[in-house]
């Protein structure tokens, strides 16, 4: 008589399920830290920029962008609120500021310390449209397009005439010459790439021998489009400001960003960089900002932040 044995599968079944348990609760951590943690955990970033004429006097520069502003956020406004303590020379911010429609009350009480201060600025899609419900995978696909479903407008004009109120300055589609400590510098900007509003209008046209006086030419744009950042490189811009990436927002340790949600390269998702056009050469400091959308609110290996620059003398 031929006896059979059956192998029992409890502890294989059991080993699995411990398994997963772990998974799980180990990506709910990192959830719950993304969500909690990282995403109110604000930093300010300082980086030195060797791009003003000879024998020019240092301009602090503030550049801040990506604030995503919602009703109730308290910690973020604080924090926004203490930049003002920087007595930056001037101020740069590079779009999205809203990420409601109630929130331009509380977006321009956090920013008032910051509004003091000298500023240009160009709008991103998140101040001319409110966020709305997406499958959020699809974020890591590539760039996001417009949602089938219209979005609400948001206070745009409010929000522009407030700017303009404080005395800043707005580029986009537009150039502007600005003395800083006596220093010129030559402003371009575009409306956001992101939804196809840049049109570059070139650099302020003044004296015909403008080029021989000592100045100093930058380009400002939300998103970091190749198209954008090729047309201010071949323009001779020395520096490029930009936001919109939030750094890839969610970053892999040791790797870094995994999306840019442009057709930017995913190493340039937040720093300082070099871009390189037709034998011309730029440096390009990304934001990775200090808010996320409404409805995704998580960060992970990519904490908040504001940046402050010192532009100081080239010795070319």
């Amino acid at each position: 008589m031929t006896r059979t044995r059956t192998r029992s599968h409890t502890p294989l079944l059991a080993s699995a399920a411990l398994t997963a348990g772990a998974a799980v609760a180990g990506g709910l951590a990192l959830t719950g830290w993304g969500v909690f943690v990282e995403r109110q955990r604000f930093q300010l970033r300082e980086a030195t920029l060797p791009i003003l004429p000879p024998d020019a006097p240092d301009v602090r520069v503030l550049h801040i962008s990506d604030i995503h502003m919602v009703p109730g956020q308290r910690l973020k406004s604080s924090w926004l609120r203490s930049l003002g303590d920087l007595e930056p020379d001037f101020v740069v911010n590079t779009g999205d500021n809203l990420g409601h429609r109630d929130a331009l009350e509380p977006l321009l009480e956090a920013l008032a310390p910051v509004m003091r201060y000298p500023g240009v600025f160009v709008p991103g899609s998140n101040d001319y449209f409110a966020p709305v419900l997406k499958n959020p995978f699809t974020y890591f696909t590539g760039p996001t397009g417009r949602s089938a479903k219209p979005p609400a407008s948001l206070p745009t004009g409010a929000l522009h005439t407030a700017f303009g109120n404080a005395g800043w300055i707005s580029l986009a589609n537009r150039n502007q010459s600005m003395a800083v400590k006596g220093t010129r510098i030559d402003f371009s900007g575009v409306d956001d790439p992101h939804i196809g509003r840049d049109r570059y209008t070139g650099f302020p046209l003044g004296a015909v021998n403008q080029d021989a006086s000592a100045h100093v030419r930058i380009g400002v744009t939300h998103a970091p489009y190749r198209r954008v950042l090729d047309a201010f490189t071949r323009d001779q811009v020395r520096l490029i400001l930009a936001g919109h990436t939030h750094g890839g927002q969610v970053c892999v340790p040791g790797m870094g960003a995994l999306v840019t949600n442009s057709d930017l390269p995913t190493s340039m998702a937040s720093g300082v960089h070099r871009w390189r056009v037709a034998g011309r050469e730029s440096l390009l400091e990304v934001s990775a900002g200090l808010g996320t959308s409404f409805y995704a609110p998580v960060r992970f290996a990519c904490p908040p932040e504001a940046v402050l620059l010192t532009l100081t003398a080239s010795q070319r």
